[in-house]
């Protein structure tokens, strides 16, 4: 015969001692999980900001750089575009001298015996005369002198009246032209295919 064995421990409060153990260590662990990603996030996250910090710290710098670098840049400009006009304006003053030196060596062939000039002044393209003659006849075959020259055009008498230069009597007179623009030379194969062409 089988003897019977009967359990007289508080079985029941054990198992629930166990699962309080248990669901305390679980909730221990859960916890413990959490605090590692929290912290881990939080380090995560203060690196990604520490990176992003010394990324715009660079982009300042860097910017900062290229600002300095523009400055200098426009400084040399305006030191340039300073040059060039410099240079312009001695390669007209360059290419005035000779044109200075051609207008008065014209105006001393072009100028009749009995008249003196006192005064010429350029102003663009427009020139006034100021001068003395003997007489009126000798200032108009001045004005048709300079109207035949290669340089002036348009000669035109602005004032006539009598003076008196070392007693003697002379009419100063005053007068106008203007510079004549350069024609283009034709071109010489042009020229040859309209002789060439028979009519």
């Amino acid at each position: 015969m089988t003897p019977i064995r009967i359990n007289l421990l508080p079985y029941r409060q054990m198992r629930r001692a166990q699962q309080r153990r248990v669901f305390a260590l679980l909730s221990l662990l859960v916890i413990t999980v959490g605090l590692a990603i929290v912290i881990a996030g939080e380090t995560y996250l203060s690196n990604a900001k520490s990176a992003q910090e010394r990324r715009n710290n660079f982009l300042k710098s860097e910017i900062a750089k290229l600002d300095q670098q523009i400055a200098e840049i426009k400084l040399l400009k305006e030191k340039t575009q300073d040059l060039l006009s410099r240079k312009n304006v001695v390669e007209s003053l360059q290419a005035n001298r000779g044109e200075s030196v051609r207008i008065f060596d014209q105006l001393a062939r072009r100028l009749p015996d009995g008249v003196f000039l006192k005064s010429v002044k350029m102003t663009g393209d427009d020139f006034a005369i100021v001068g003395y003659a003997q007489s009126s006849a000798r200032v108009s075959t001045f004005m048709r002198a300079l109207e035949e020259s290669d340089i002036f055009k348009d000669p035109v008498l602005q004032e006539v009246k009598a003076a008196q230069i070392n007693n003697q009597r002379v009419s100063e007179f005053s007068l106008g032209a203007k510079l004549k623009q350069p024609q283009a030379q034709p071109d010489k194969k042009d020229a040859s295919k309209r002789l060439a062409v028979k009519p």
